[in-house]
C-alpha cells in the first residue's frame, strides 16, 4: 500500500510540474557567479562545469579518464599559469565530466585565460562531451566562454532575499515561491546550493615560507 502511495505520488508530481511548466514556461538562468559589486565576492569563486559525455557507457567512461589522465601534465601546468587558480578537479558523475574549480576575479577572464594557456590540450575533452563547441578551442575564444556559461551549473544564492530576486523577481507571495523554484530547477537541473568560504589563519605562502621550500 505504502509503495503505490509513493508511485501515485511520484507520477501526481511529475503531472503537476508538467502542467505548471505549460502555464509558466520558465527560461533557464544562466550558470556561474552573479555579479557582484562586493570584492570579497570576487575571490574564490565557483566554477561547477557539467559535461554530458556522448558515450554513456562504461567505454565512454573510461575513454574520459584515460583522456584526462594523460593531460593532466598539461593541464596543470596551464592552470598554474592563469594564476587566479585555488584549487581544480575533474570527476565523472552520473555520466557527465566534471570540472569543479575556485578561481579570483571574472568569470569571462578566468576562462579566457584558461582555453588560451592550455587550450589544446583540451580540445581532446570537448571531443567526447555533447555539445561540443567549436575547435580547436584556442582559436574560438568566445564561443568557448559562452559554452563553459551554458554548462556551468547555476549557482543559488544563499540569502533567502536574494533567491527571490533571482528565481522570482517582484515576487509577492512568498508561496509561490517554491513553485518558481520548481520550475527553475525544472529546466535547469544542475545547480550549487551553497559555497563556503574560510581563510585559514596562515596562507599557503606563509606555510611554505617558514617550510622553507619556496615556489
Amino acid at each position: 500500500m505504502n509503495a503505490l502511495i509513493g508511485w501515485f505520488k511520484h507520477i501526481l508530481g511529475r503531472v503537476v510540474v508538467r502542467v505548471w511548466s505549460w502555464l509558466h514556461p520558465t527560461t533557464p538562468l544562466p550558470g556561474g557567479p552573479r555579479t557582484s559589486r562586493q570584492l570579497t565576492d570576487n575571490v574564490m569563486r565557483t566554477m561547477n562545469l557539467v559535461m554530458p559525455l556522448k558515450d554513456k557507457t562504461a567505454i565512454g567512461r573510461a575513454r574520459a579518464a584515460l583522456v584526462i589522465g594523460s593531460s593532466l601534465d598539461e593541464i596543470y601546468s596551464g592552470l598554474d599559469n592563469v594564476g587566479t587558480v585555488h584549487v581544480a578537479r575533474f570527476c565523472i558523475v552520473d555520466n557527465n565530466l566534471l570540472m569543479f574549480s575556485l578561481y579570483d576575479g571574472d568569470f569571462h577572464t578566468y576562462i579566457r585565460d584558461f582555453i588560451v594557456t592550455l587550450g589544446h590540450a583540451f580540445d581532446a575533452v570537448v571531443e567526447l562531451i555533447e555539445d561540443t563547441p567549436p575547435t580547436p578551442c584556442w582559436l574560438h575564444v568566445d564561443e568557448f566562454i559562452e559554452w563553459v556559461h551554458r554548462h556551468d551549473a547555476l549557482q543559488l544564492p544563499d540569502s533567502p532575499g536574494d533567491l527571490i530576486e533571482l528565481v522570482a523577481p517582484g515576487l509577492t507571495n512568498l508561496e509561490d515561491l517554491s513553485r518558481y523554484l520548481v520550475l527553475q530547477l525544472d529546466s535547469n537541473p544542475n545547480v550549487q546550493l551553497g559555497s563556503y568560504r574560510s581563510y585559514p589563519g596562515h596562507s599557503v605562502a606563509e606555510v611554505r615560507e617558514k617550510l622553507g621550500v619556496g615556489w
